[in-house]
């Protein structure tokens, strides 16, 4: 076999290796993704052990370090080295360099050439090492090799690795980044001015007897700070026409600082609710929330409330900004934008982390476009959608919404079943609204659940100051029993089981009762007491 043969091999090696993409993704995770658990810990652990480093710069320049300073110090080199090499590593994959262009030969009946492809992969590898954040990489791992003293400057180049742990400072970065053509062209109008008053200020100043301008170098110097207005007065004009020029030279520089601070202050303004989302998006993936509410208005602030109370995460979506305000005083997740929006779903994770969306805009036709969207990106997701008009609840359902509710129709149905027995009607709103102790629960029958096979009317639910509700049971409804069943989309609720009716595993046995009498029954069925 030869030397090609045997790389092509090592490269397929690796292109089907499972242990190196893991490898190479935990790496990625660790370095590079913004979303990782991890990630947080780590630009934490290298933004200390870079203040670290710079502070034993500023300590040894009057103290010795001694041992433990040298130790601290090739600690921290030999670190940001590994780094660099991971990085380095991680910038592209040369295996599948190689493998391109060896399919590529094979399939024009080409000899395949091993040299061409080293250098494309090597190339590829050098793109990585000419960028600004490797290079400032570079050269704080430079000092430690440092034969000369000065060298050790270059430890300062550790602040900018701050730029990679720090997201505030490259959100700052990327912000002026995009208006580079502004600063460009204001950078451009500081240099034309700065060349002009300091030849004008030299011309009059550096021939004057008490003049206090030797060289053109001072007259830089002084135009910069005059033009800054920081005014240090080391440097007067001595001259008429040199206290012209610096009047003239003061009014420029509070154009060209107000034009500054325009720049900024407008590339904030347009970047700020883009901020404030990548934020979120990264507050969502790592909390782990699993429920998305979209819409924020009258019925949304009730979910979102209830929600909150029962300690499940969530976050929400609404394009109105005073919705999103008060999502935010209310400490919850809130993000500005339409629901309906490809990408926003995508950020929030619509595709993999997501498990429940509930659509509670107050435009039913905006809800069957939520819920048309979710489904086609997640097939899998449950979705609960708000239909205002009744009309508009098959339409829902075939969108592809789990539930509808018509909260209008449920109000006039509730309002109808109790008009004349207030206290039915007390009891219920009591329960819905939590105003007392007591409420429903749903209880999971687990598999090796000693409530499994029993009968209803073997359980003593009286004695537990408890009353069964219902049951929820995966599958269609069975006709068989002999009880009120409803069918909810792919499972069956049984209301009011009677006493031969006999619990399964998997169940939801939905009750009715004071929360302490809850949890006493799940604890007595976690110790198999039951």
């Amino acid at each position: 076999m030869s030397f090609a043969q045997k790389i092509i091999k090592t490269c397929y090696t690796l292109e089907g290796s499972t242990r190196y993409k893991g490898l190479k993704g935990a790496v990625y995770n660790l370095l590079q993704n913004p979303r990782a658990p991890i990630r947080p810990y780590f630009d934490i652990f290298m933004i200390l052990l870079v203040l670290l480093s710079v502070w034993l710069l500023i300590y040894e320049v009057k103290h010795d370090l001694g041992l433990w300073g040298d130790l601290i110090e090739v600690g921290a080199v030999t670190i940001f080295i590994i780094e660099y090499l991971l990085r380095f590593w991680l910038y592209n994959d040369s295996h599948k360099v190689i493998i391109e262009r060896y399919e590529r030969a094979e399939f024009i009946n080409e000899t395949f050439r091993l040299g061409p492809a080293l250098s494309s992969a090597i190339l590829g590898k050098l793109r990585y090492a000419i960028q600004p954040l490797a290079i400032i990489d570079l050269l704080a791992i430079i000092p430690s090799y440092r034969p000369l003293r000065f060298l050790r400057i270059f430890l300062l180049f550790r602040l900018f690795k701050l730029f990679r742990y720090t997201r505030s400072i490259s959100e700052f970065v990327k912000v002026l980044s995009e208006k580079r053509i502004e600063l460009v062209t204001l950078f451009i109008f500081m240099a034309f001015i700065t060349f002009t008053a300091a030849t004008a200020i030299f011309f009059f100043e550096a021939e004057h007897d008490e003049g206090q301008i030797d060289g053109f170098f001072d007259s830089v110097y002084w135009a910069l700070v005059t033009m800054s207005t920081v005014g240090y007065g080391d440097i007067t004009p001595q001259t008429t026409e040199g206290r012209v020029i610096s009047l003239v030279l003061i009014i420029a520089g509070l154009g060209v600082i107000s034009f500054f601070t325009s720049i900024i202050v407008s590339a904030f303004g347009e970047k700020i609710h883009e901020i404030r989302a990548h934020r979120v998006f990264s507050e969502v993936e790592r909390k782990q929330v699993d429920t998305l509410v979209c819409g924020f208005g009258r019925v949304g602030q009730v979910v979102a409330d209830r929600l909150s109370e029962d300690k499940r995460s969530f976050v929400v979506v609404d394009p109105l900004e005073e919705n999103i305000r008060l999502a935010k005083q209310r400490g919850y997740l809130a993000v500005m934008g339409n629901g309906e929006d490809n990408s926003l779903l995508m950020s929030m994770g619509i595709e993999t982390r997501i498990k429940r969306l509930l659509c509670l805009t107050g435009d039913d036709v905006v809800n069957v476009y939520i819920t048309l969207i979710a489904r086609q990106m997640n097939p899998d997701i449950e979705i609960i959608s708000r239909a205002n008009h009744r009309e508009n609840v098959n339409k829902l359902h075939r969108a592809g919404a789990s539930h509808c509710v018509a909260p209008y129709e449920v109000f006039g149905l509730i309002a109808a079943e109790y008009a004349g027995q207030p206290v039915a009607f007390e009891a219920v709103y009591g329960l819905l609204t939590r105003q007392t102790s007591e409420g429903i629960e749903a209880v999971r029958i687990k598999r090796d659940s000693s409530l499994a096979g029993k009968q209803m009317g073997e359980i003593d639910f009286l004695a537990r100051k408890l009353i069964p509700f219902g049951i929820i049971r995966d599958g269609c409804c069975d006709p068989g029993i002999d009880n009120s069943c409803f069918n909810l989309n792919e499972r069956c609720f049984y209301f009011n089981p009677g006493e031969k009716f006999t619990l399964q595993a998997d169940d939801l046995l939905v009750l009715i009762g004071h929360e302490y009498s809850v949890i006493h029954l799940r604890d007595c069925l976690e110790r198999g007491e039951l």
